[in-house]
């Protein structure tokens, strides 16, 4: 089990590995401005476990960067992620 949130971004890909969790957000919260920046796609495929926190921390990152003008795009959400979205009513458009 990975012990940590870790991010790479390359172009426009910003790929998340580890725990998408309420334990280790914190840092990818402080660097979402950087972390953000020309992102189109957030590659999930590489996440072993999410939370609620998670989600609602990918939600956050989402409208940031439609913020920025741009249109994002999710790329390997697990099925624990389809699982969280569906429990809390989101629509498809927060975490596309």
């Amino acid at each position: 089990m990975a012990d940590s949130l870790r991010w790479t971004r390359e172009g426009g890909r910003l790929s998340l590995q580890g725990e998408l969790d309420q334990d280790f957000l914190v840092p990818l919260w402080e660097a979402r401005e950087e972390a953000t920046q020309g992102v189109d796609t957030i590659d999930l495929t590489a996440i072993t476990r999410v939370d609620t926190a998670g989600v609602a921390l990918l939600m956050h990152l989402v409208a940031h960067i439609r913020q920025q003008g741009r249109t994002v795009k999710i790329e390997g959400k697990s099925e624990k992620m389809n699982t969280l979205v569906q429990l809390y009513n989101l629509t498809p458009d927060l975490i596309p």
